[in-house]
């Protein structure tokens, strides 16, 4: 048999490509097990060691990898990070009932003398014991019902538990016994650190890690975890580092994970070219993220902001565009009405339903700020207008959407002029 050598420079570049592909699918789903995901769990483990030492050293990351799945420990978020609360599908987000219950789930799956299999009416039983004797009300009705098949759900599509006879879903709807396996490897490190000793929210945060004592970690943190990191909410350590480190950074972040960097006078973003790390598609398909597009093009062209724009009432060193709240339901109403054809009849019958969607949508993204006397739009809105006479990316047509924008397009060079400044 003939053996043909590759350039050792080519085994280099692809060792590198499939560890930053292995560091990008443990940011995207912290938790992978070998029954639900064996193809990604074998490239993490094949740069287990690698992997670990990158992820402590550049974001304080505790990488956990066994034979049968592996977890990603990431650092509590800033103060000022927008709200990520859990979702399964289509279903509402998680509450803090709801988080409160799916703790007691694993509570509940950690008790002694619980073995590999278990009754989902036993651990239903088991949940309301415990909550009774933590003084957790837990009423049986059809909303905390609700509630706890999504807790419980959720360990269900982390590989925590497996379905073998029998479904949630048909013991929620018709209250069909089913059987759950519990990957017991997994299951000590679903939840972050241990809630012993824990009797309030104050014993819980004197229990977590700092990591505002080094600002590289914290800076490169906020830009991989956030969509949007704005300047003024920059500790003054974090700002120099940007300000001074930034060809490392843009190095960093593309070689470990895969982000391009892109810095403007009111904040920076770290973006994915390919599309695929973050779990907030904008701008893409759907009722409203087309509103949320054209209602922030809409309000732009309303108030013609220009660079170093602040927003009245927000402070001198906040950047922004403010719109009052009536300007904003009409703005949206124009819209509903212009698209009715296209978009879903729900949310164009129920106004005040769009609304709330639109703007939960753009704080996710850090783009805008509910304030009682109306929304204000971030500079880094600008970045999403259409350029009209500009080819769509590739990004764009593989979202199905022909309409050109400059979020999908690469950046070749790092930009120090205002987002409002191009795009106007």
């Amino acid at each position: 048999m003939r053996v043909i050598s590759m350039p050792h420079g080519t085994t280099i570049q692809h060792e590198t490509a499939e560890r930053r592909l292995a560091a990008r699918i443990l940011l995207a789903n912290p938790v992978l097990t070998l029954h639900r995901h064996p193809d990604d769990l074998a490239v993490v483990r094949r740069h287990s060691a690698a992997l670990r030492s990158t992820f402590a050293k550049l974001l304080s990351y505790h990488l956990i990898v066994e034979t049968s799945f592996a977890r990603l420990v990431k650092t509590p978020p800033s103060p000022d990070s927008p709200l990520r609360p859990v979702q399964r599908g289509d279903s509402p987000f998680f509450t803090p009932q709801t988080y409160a219950l799916f703790s007691l789930a694993c509570a509940a799956l950690l008790t002694p003398g619980t073995g590999e299999w278990l009754l989902i009416s036993s651990l239903v039983e088991q949940i309301r014991a415990d909550a009774a004797s933590a003084g957790v009300e837990l009423r049986n009705t059809p909303a905390e019902n609700r509630r706890l098949v999504q807790a419980v759900g959720l360990l269900i599509d982390w590989g925590v538990l497996t379905e073998t006879d029998g479904s949630l879903s048909a013991w929620s709807e018709r209250h069909e016994e089913g059987v759950l396996q519990i990957h017991r490897p997994l299951l000590p490190h679903v939840l972050p650190r241990p809630l012993r000793n824990v009797a309030s929210l104050a014993d819980l945060a004197a229990q977590l890690p700092s990591g505002g004592s080094e600002p590289r970690r914290s800076l490169r943190r906020r830009l991989v975890e956030n969509p949007l990191v704005k300047r003024e909410e920059l500790p003054e350590d974090e700002r120099d580092v940007l300000s001074r480190e930034r060809s490392e950074l843009t190095r960093l972040l593309e070689e470990h994970f895969g982000l391009t960097l892109e810095v403007r006078a009111e904040g920076a973003l770290a973006y994915d070219t390919e599309g695929t790390l973050s779990d907030v598609a904008y701008p893409g398909p759907g009722t409203v993220r087309q509103a949320a597009l054209l209602l922030t093009d809409a309000l732009t062209d309303l108030g013609r902001p220009t660079a170093g724009h602040h927003a009245p009432g927000t402070g001198a060193d906040v950047p922004g565009l403010m719109t009052p709240w009536d300007t904003v339901r009409s703005e949206l109403d124009t819209l509903a009405s212009r698209h009715a054809r296209a978009w879903a009849g729900a949310y164009v019958a129920d106004p005040a339903r769009l609304q709330k969607e639109v703007v939960a949508l753009l704080e996710s993204m850090s783009l805008a700020r509910s304030l009682p006397e109306g929304l204000v739009l971030h500079a880094a809105a600008a970045r999403y207008r259409p350029e009209p006479h500009a080819q769509p990316t590739r990004a764009a047509r593989r979202l199905g959407d022909a309409r050109p924008d400059r979020a999908g397009a690469p950046s070749e060079a790092l930009f120090t002029e205002s987002f409002l400044g191009e795009a106007l």
